[in-house]
């Protein structure tokens, strides 16, 4: 469809003052050389408002964005509850997760796991979370974000994919997680405004310039079907998202397994200046969660009346972007890029932080040398990104919802993540063979339930899974002897007390929710 000069103006003034302000913050004072703590974790100074922003912007990328919406053009308003779910599940992880893991002050999930367990776990996770990081969330980043750059420019896709892995890794490469987290705020503002912009366009062609509440009332009446929350058996999403289990089954295990034990996420809340700072952080990306859905599903529910004739759900947001005036169009193009090279930009960091602390410095090379450290996770970073860029097409062209098929694809992990750090973080009897017993199960039970129940909807498969697991956990660490280092990893010592405003905030998160959901049953 095209942009017009003033358009590719815009997103280009975006693009210069990014790449200008991200090495502006990496400077470091003179004489002073990036060491692990300044590159992995910002040097453990992140203020709340950069961690709420940049919890966002690390999630909300292409595979929200493109992938939710085009979701959204199938299913419906059902889809949302994967970000409201999360504004809860990002309270539970600020008052019972952070406060565990700080205390520790680890910088990688898989190095929390050689503490509490062995080098055994934490190897066999390290490897684990590279290959799905880089082969599944990268590469979709990646190939989602040049599916819509195409789609907006008519830039070629592979020109569009190779120009966001450089961009992504030129304007991130220098500063690190620094870099990334105090760029985001921009990116945040960025996404917030485009998509409340394309959503109050939309929804104002469709009541034809009476105002968007007119306009919603009309989406609303036109599809009713779209604005069910749980939806029955006899919705051909179903199998997705089905019915009750994604409030009390399932997408639990999805969303504490996301917000609470994933690198990628949680790196940012490590790096704060402490534990209540990160969770002021916390519940202020939990209120952003909110307001995801207006931004990134309701285009894509718009689209079915607009642009009913898609050749793929996943097209619903960049087409939307079509039918807006110029000037604006450039704003939202800007907005979507700052998504997907943000989240380009923490993936890639989050890769070189495991590879480097928990296989490079722990097995290959038990040198400390902070400054060969820093190097070892750029050139990581690169690699990786090179990686993503070569397998991109063959894994992911042939999928219409790629939203999908990620949380597919993961679900056949997850429970055993989440089985994994629940024993090691609240039962101090659980015991490094009962931790990689729930690994291995997790995957070998998920894939003989696919193969030998395939109408088991993948949700109520991940739920089934994590009792499973849980279950084998809990009987082999029994049979195994107790840890004898196990003392120096229990909770007594934690304190899980929060401030008044985080409690009133976490209140207020759950009755909004609770609003939603009642008003959408």
């Amino acid at each position: 469809m095209g942009l017009s000069n003033i358009d590719i103006g815009v997103a280009l003034f975006y693009a210069v003052a990014l790449f200008a302000i991200a090495q502006w913050v990496s400077r470091e004072k003179a004489g002073h050389e990036k060491n692990t703590s300044d590159y992995f974790l910002a040097g453990k100074a992140l203020p709340w408002w950069a961690i709420g922003a940049s919890l966002i912007a690390a999630n909300i990328s292409a595979e929200q964005i493109i992938g939710m919406s085009g979701s959204g053009f199938v299913m419906g308003m059902a889809i949302a509850s994967y970000e409201w779910m999360a504004a809860i599940t990002l309270i539970i992880v600020g008052k019972y997760f952070l406060p565990i893991f700080l205390k520790q002050g680890i910088y990688t999930m898989p190095q929390y796991l050689h503490y509490r367990f062995d080098s055994r776990v934490r190897t066999v996770m390290a490897f684990f979370w590279l290959g799905i990081y880089v082969f599944v969330n990268l590469t979709a980043i990646l190939w989602l974000g040049a599916l819509a750059i195409e789609t907006v420019t008519g830039l070629d896709r592979m020109t569009s994919l190779i120009g966001l892995g450089i961009f992504a890794g030129a304007y991130s490469l220098k500063g690190g997680l620094k870099a990334v987290a105090l760029t985001d705020i921009i990116q945040v503002v960025l996404l917030v405004i485009g998509g409340l912009i394309i959503a109050y366009i939309a929804l104002d062609m469709i009541a034809e310039g009476q105002g968007i509440l007119v306009g919603f009332n009309e989406l609303t009446t036109r599809i009713p079907g779209h604005f069910d929350m749980i939806l029955d058996k006899s919705n051909p999403s179903y199998m997705d998202l089905p019915g009750i289990s994604v409030l009390v089954g399932g997408m639990w295990m999805m969303n504490l397994s996301y917000w609470g034990f994933n690198q990628y996420i949680i790196q940012r809340a490590l790096a704060a200046k402490s534990t209540e700072e990160a969770q002021k952080g916390i519940v202020f990306a939990a209120f952003l969660k909110l307001l995801m859905p207006i931004l990134v599903v309701l285009p894509g529910i718009a689209a079915v009346v607009l642009i009913p004739d898609l050749e793929t759900p996943d097209k619903a947001y960049p087409s939307m972007m079509a039918l807006l005036p110029v000037g604006i169009k450039g704003i939202v193009f800007a907005a979507l890029l700052a998504a997907i090279v943000s989240s380009l930009a923490s993936m890639t960091n989050s890769i070189s932080t495991i590879f480097t602390m928990d296989i490079y410095s722990n097995m290959l090379n038990k040198s400390q040398d902070e400054q060969q450290l820093v190097k070892v996770g750029r050139t990581v970073s690169v690699t990786a990104m090179i990686i993503a860029m070569i397998v991109a097409q063959p894994l992911l062209g042939k999928f219409d919802q790629a939203f999908q098929y990620i949380q597919e694809f993961t679900g056949f992990f997850t429970p055993g993540v989440v089985v994994i750090f629940m024993i090691g973080m609240f039962w101090p009897r659980a015991t490094a063979n009962g931790a990689l017993v729930a690994a291995i199960g997790s995957a070998v039970f998920s894939f003989a339930f696919k193969m030998l129940w395939p109408e088991l909807p993948f949700m109520d498969r991940v739920g089934l899974v994590f009792l499973l697991c849980l279950g084998l956990a809990i009987v082999v660490s029994l049979m195994g002897k107790a840890p004898e280092h196990q003392a120096d990893y229990s909770t007594k010592d934690v304190s899980f007390s929060t401030t008044t405003s985080f409690n009133m905030a976490s209140l207020a998160v759950v009755l909004i929710l609770a609003a939603l959901y009642t008003a959408w049953w």
